[in-house]
């Protein structure tokens, strides 16, 4: 039991080190970026053209939005990790919810097409509503992400009438993903090599957080892929007659 119990420990600690040393990394990357352009700047203002200043200026802009993306997601998995959160559930409809998510995404990638189907008449879902956006955001700017230029994201949502479920399917035309690494997407700091991804800058949390926030409202996540693309779902029970009303949850 002790030998036990000291595994656990060294696991835990061994785990938490990983994590430091990861985060670690991650956070030095768009520091040396910035900090580095900043000094070429300070240093070599007068011998710069006015386009080198721009791009180097466009360098720091992007890597101080990748850092602020990384720490906003780190405190995401922090409060998700604690007992402390709070999750504030209510019927809502899902279909206004979506267009607004695909509104924001849209004004990012202004070459795709995004394509939305509706069931008519769906039911409303018991979520909180925040951390469901959260998630649809996620979902649709991985699949946009990770297409290529012109290309269409699908989103489709309908009722399964069997269990009383709604399904929303977020598909894209993207590199697709091998199945040895489907489950390993979810992991925390996972990211798939491949020419395409080492192009794009993320940290890994993304899809960690959209599994941990689906499951904690009830829900449930799928993926496949083939080489022609990705599909991504999202389960979540029907609210009932009970749910009409908001529920705060400590979670």
């Amino acid at each position: 039991m002790v030998n036990t119990t000291e595994n656990n420990i060294n696991k835990l600690e061994q785990a938490h080190l990983d994590f430091i040393s990861t985060v670690s990394h991650e956070l030095r990357t768009p520091l040396t970026s910035i900090k580095g352009f900043a000094e070429t700047l300070l240093n070599s203002y007068d011998r710069l053209t006015p386009e080198q200043r721009e791009k180097f200026l466009l360098i720091i802009k992007d890597q101080s939005n990748r850092l602020i993306n990384l720490v906003e997601n780190l405190l995401t998995v922090s409060k998700m990790q604690s007992e402390k959160e709070l999750m504030i559930y209510k019927s809502v409809d899902v279909k206004p919810l979506i267009e607004s998510c695909v509104q924001m995404i849209k004004n990012q990638y202004k070459t795709h097409k995004y394509i939305l189907n509706f069931d008519k008449n769906l039911p409303k879902i018991f979520i909180d509503t925040d951390k469901f956006q959260q998630i649809m955001i996620n979902l649709i700017d991985n699949a946009s992400k990770y297409s290529q230029e012109g290309s269409t994201v699908t989103i489709n949502i309908k009722q399964n009438y069997d269990n009383n479920t709604i399904i929303i399917s977020i598909k894209d035309e993207g590199i697709g993903i091998n199945q040895e690494n489907l489950e390993k997407i979810f992991n925390k700091f996972s990211r798939i090599d491949s020419p395409l991804t080492r192009k794009i800058q993320g940290n890994g949390l993304g899809l960690y957080i959209t599994k941990t926030l689906t499951e904690k409202m009830n829900g449930k996540i799928e993926v496949e892929s083939s080489s022609s693309g990705s599909e991504f779902r999202v389960i979540f029970k029907a609210a009932s007659p009970e749910d009409s009303g908001i529920k705060k949850i400590k979670e």
